[in-house]
């Protein structure tokens, strides 16, 4: 498989500070976070983690996909939500992985419709399109 040229448009710049158990923060201070592994993790929860920022950047990404798809389908999506589980734990090769579960949920259309729309959503969008082939990701119609 050969990597795909794209035509940058923007580039996000964030830093790290002590990884998992620190800070992160945008060259634009728009974003400045305290990050904290999980309890489940063995760490105090007490600030967001690298799973809840990935989840988040998911789900949003994953709407906006929605969005082009619905537009270019006429289908509505008003009302509609996308949540993005990140699961993290240890893989079989002793280092760590992730998985994914998409789960929109679009009450302006019958079912078979919204599955489409996420199936083509998963398509269009970039998170899928970075992670496919290298992560389990499933996807759910709510």
């Amino acid at each position: 498989m050969s990597i795909q040229k794209i035509d940058v448009k923007y580039t996000a710049v964030a830093t790290a500070e002590n990884g998992r158990d620190g800070r992160v923060a945008s060259d634009d201070g728009k974003l400045d976070v305290v990050v904290n592994p999980p309890k489940e993790m063995g760490g105090s929860g007490a600030g967001t983690n690298p799973e809840q920022l990935f989840a988040a950047g998911y789900s949003a990404c994953f709407q906006g996909a929605l969005g082009v798809v619905a537009r270019k389908e006429n289908a509505d999506i008003s009302g509609s939500t996308v949540t993005a589980k990140v699961g993290i734990g240890q893989n079989e090769s002793g280092g760590f992985g992730l998985e994914v579960e998409i789960s929109a949920s679009i009450p302006n259309v019958d079912e078979a419709t919204a599955r489409s729309l996420v199936e083509k959503a998963h398509q269009v969008c970039p998170y899928s399109n970075a992670t496919r082939g290298n992560i389990k990701v499933e996807l759910a119609v709510a």
